[in-house]
């Protein structure tokens, strides 16, 4: 358990910190599992072709990712388009 406890320190010195992380992982277990019954609501989702129900909770994480993509690829949109690629090494130009 080396991420919980330094080599010199005895069992005393970690055990407030062992506990302290249990507690804030409870807390955050605790904030998403209330997350996820606030936003169980059913909701309509209109697109133009079609129409169709769905759990908020569900659009907000398919909607979160969406994003998270979005922000990878124009990420890596930018660093082509600026010439921060990798150089290419072992090429004759003559």
């Amino acid at each position: 358990m080396g991420l919980f406890r330094r080599g010199d320190g005895s069992v005393e010195d970690w055990q407030p910190r062992l506990w302290a992380i249990v507690i804030g992982l409870g807390l955050i277990v605790l904030w998403v599992l209330a997350f996820i019954v606030k936003n169980s609501d059913k909701v309509n989702i209109d697109f133009v072709l079609f129409s169709t129900n769905a759990s908020l909770i569900w659009v907000v994480i398919i909607l979160l990712g969406a994003g998270f993509l979005a922000g990878l690829l124009a990420s890596q949109l930018y660093r082509r388009r600026s010439g921060r690629a990798p150089e290419q090494h072992g090429r004759a130009d003559g």
